[in-house]
């Protein structure tokens, strides 16, 4: 039976997200009445008005204005955006109908790498030395005023897309002129200039910039948490076993509980914290990237959103709650338990593309799932599809999940799976839409 006079919730699905089935299968669970805020007109919202509302993300204030509207006849009572787009879209349109949220400027400095970066350094919070410059600029007057080794990337963009190592002048003109050309379509454009109630987000553009950092050696890890009134919750700590070195940086399995000692991991949350405190974020999921060495934890990002792709299934917690699950629970206020992630080990690997082209074929994913400890194989690029490898394109082929008592186990389930796998991808044209949201 539904529980009786439980309230709304809003959630903000891009069409390209790949997190819409596990958030609705959250929702189903939960038993709560969900309305689905995409930036697509949909057939059917003539027919479910209620489960359905079109806005444009990439105008917040006209999305909130929309909202309050749709609220005014069928109340609203907690409003989720799934990634740093649709944070900031979240948090506009709760600020607008007085609901929790995030504010506005944390999100969006949650979103822009540059504001980050600057509210970081101002918190003293370890995280790399940067520059920006206008893409205006000389790249061979630029490369004179950074350090190498340096990772240069867009400010607005995620999964690693335009994100390139240069250990000299010459790669930083070369990696400077691949994010230009990235900076160039379109789409992209498009979403890099999204106009927010921050002033220091509007001028020059994201869409203009490129950010330099100094390159962090060291190993990388990534946190999962959730924050209640500022407080961080540590969901997940997971390892990232493949170095990431460069020049690009795809990534590819996560495993966790992490191998750190707990004292390293201890500090891995401290700076996590101090992040989100120097952001301002108080309220939701957040997922943070790390590298730890010998001088320990750098944060390298912090988003006001959950773990990307379809990463959140290696996670589950106390009575078989999702994280997705968790996510609405907090978000509408209903009595949670301490979620404590399962005991088993847990992985999964972000099948990367091995080549630009069309995916012709995939051969041996009844093989990959049947090794010991893989959970499922899951293959989202269909057929015909044109694969854009990084930094130019930011999806994968899919995703392997396993699990086991180890780690270790985990790990090894993963690759040998990933081995069982071939993907033929042939060069010729086609029309198709290529790989390249989150």
């Amino acid at each position: 039976m539904k529980p009786f006079g439980l309230p709304r919730v809003l959630l903000l699905l891009p069409t390209t997200t790949y997190k819409t089935p596990d958030f609705l299968a959250a929702a189903g669970k939960l038993r709560i009445d969900v309305t689905v805020g995409s930036e697509e007109p949909s057939t059917f919202e003539g027919k479910n008005p209620e489960g359905l509302l079109t806005l444009e993300f990439r105008d917040p204030e006209a999305c909130a204005r929309r909202a309050l509207e749709f609220a005014a006849k069928t109340p609203i009572g907690a409003v989720v955006g799934v990634d740093e787009d649709t944070a900031v879209v979240a948090a506009v349109i709760s600020r607008a109908l007085g609901l929790p949220h995030n504010p506005v400027y944390a999100a969006v400095a949650a979103r822009h790498k540059k504001t980050m970066r600057g509210l970081l350094a101002e918190a003293a919070v370890p995280s790399p030395a940067y520059r920006v410059f206008d893409r205006v600029d000389d790249p061979r007057e630029a490369a004179r005023r950074v350090r190498f080794p340096c990772v240069l990337k867009p400010t607005f963009l995620a999964a690693s897309r335009g994100v390139i190592r240069a250990d000299d002048r010459e790669e930083f003109v070369s990696a400077w002129r691949r994010i230009e050309k990235i900076l160039d379509d379109p789409e992209v454009a498009a979403k890099g200039n999204v106009r927010t109630a921050l002033a220091a987000d509007r001028v020059p553009s994201p869409a203009r910039e490129i950010l330099v950092e100094d390159f962090v050696p060291g190993r990388e890890v990534a946190l999962e948490g959730l924050l209640r009134e500022g407080e961080l919750k540590v969901l997940a700590i997971f390892d990232k076993p493949d170095p990431l070195e460069g020049p690009y940086f795809e990534e590819t399995i996560y495993v966790t509980p992490s191998r750190l000692p707990e004292q390293m991991q201890e500090r891995v949350a401290q700076v996590t914290s101090r992040g989100a405190l120097a952001l301002w974020l108080r309220e939701g999921p957040v997922h943070a990237e790390l590298r730890v060495n010998e001088a320990g934890p750098w944060l390298i990002e912090i988003a006001a959103r959950s773990i990307g792709g379809l990463c959140s299934r290696t996670l589950r917690f106390g009575m078989g709650m999702s994280l997705e699950e968790l996510i609405l629970r907090h978000a509408l206020r209903m009595e949670m338990p301490d979620p404590e992630r399962e005991g088993r080990a847990a992985g999964v690997m972000m099948i990367p593309i091995p080549g630009g082209g069309v995916l012709e074929e995939v051969r041996g994913l009844e093989e990959a799932r049947a090794v010991p400890d893989i959970e499922d194989v899951t293959i989202s690029a269909h057929l015909g599809q044109t694969l854009v490898p990084l930094p130019e394109g930011s999806r994968y082929l899919g995703f392997i999940f396993s699990r086991a008592a180890t780690p270790e186990s985990a790990e090894a389930a993963l690759r040998e799976a990933h081995r069982r796998l071939e993907f033929v991808v042939s060069s010729k044209e086609q029309t198709d839409p290529s790989l390249r949201s989150e």
